[in-house]
């Protein structure tokens, strides 16, 4: 006889996941083009198709509506190719925008254009002091921040962030080049105060931030380096959907296990530029 999924994760000891659809910002890839370097994914010399580059975005847009999502949209600037990766352009509660300040050159036309975006749609915009990439190093699990540093964001803006948001800030350190952003070595499954829930890969951060994550998370998914490769914890969940990388077969597998959807997406065009499906998404919490 076979049972449904709500009893089986009721037979392993999970919760039961509740969706709750998000608002999120987008930025379509019209002008998606890999032409210089700043991470190790990234290879000038490598062709990319900008029209396949729309078509798996668009794809992700569509799932995100189909999941219930309100999904907005900001406009591509030419010669900002890395402006699809809309998770770096800032960090969101409330009406509050923390706005961005990259780390490389290329990348730092962006901070204007997105802090832009929010003025003009109501938020009150914090201008950064210090050098943050948004939601590709920070976080929100529950009332606190995780906050990655090593490669972009810097030690000196996660003390900016608490001060903005009157938040917990917990500092992670990333120790791979791979993984330059939290958003490629961690996964938020859910959010909810009282039910914090993520996935993880252990090798990506140091001793210190390990324990740190072992102890604030004993009950964490830990990823392969398999599924880490192809960018699997670059994902988005609303709580019981994971939007995934569609190779990361073996998270796929372990987020059924603890009673989530998971839903795979191929983004493997956007991956030469470092991007996946978190990198896509910039979460507006209201």
């Amino acid at each position: 006889m076979s049972i449904t999924d709500e009893e089986a994760v009721a037979r392993s000891g999970e919760p039961e996941r509740t969706a709750r659809p998000r608002t999120v910002l987008m930025c379509r890839p019209e002008h998606f083009a890999v032409v210089y370097r700043i991470n190790p994914w990234m290879n000038p010399g490598l062709p990319t198709d900008t029209s396949l580059a729309v078509r798996q975005w668009q794809r992700l847009h569509d799932t995100y509506r189909e999941l219930g999502f309100d999904v907005r949209l900001i406009e591509p600037l030419e010669g900002l190719p890395d402006m699809i990766y809309a998770a770096n352009g800032g960090f969101v509660i409330g009406n509050v925008a923390y706005g961005a300040s990259f780390a490389y050159p290329e990348r730092r036309p962006e901070g204007p254009a997105y802090m832009d975006w929010f003025r003009a749609n109501g938020y009150e915009v914090i201008v950064p002091e210090q050098v943050n990439e948004g939601e590709g190093d920070f976080l929100l699990v529950g009332d606190t921040i995780l906050a990655g540093t090593g490669f972009r964001s810097s030690d000196a803006s996660h003390d900016e962030l608490a001060r903005v948001f009157g938040r917990e800030v917990l500092t992670l350190r990333l120790t791979d080049p791979s993984f330059y952003h939290l958003d490629t070595a961690l996964a938020v499954l859910d959010s909810t105060p009282g039910q914090e829930h993520i996935a993880y890969l252990p090798s990506a951060f140091d001793p210190p931030s390990r324990a740190r994550l072992e102890e604030r998370f004993p009950d964490a998914i830990l990823v392969t380096d398999t599924d880490a490769a192809v960018l699997g914890l670059n994902a988005f969940s609303d709580g019981r959907n994971v939007v995934i990388a569609s190779r990361a077969a073996g998270f796929a597998a372990q987020l059924r296990e603890h009673g989530y959807d998971p839903i795979g997406v191929d983004l493997s065009e956007l991956l030469l530029g470092g991007g996946g499906v978190k990198c896509c998404t910039l979460e507006l919490r209201r």
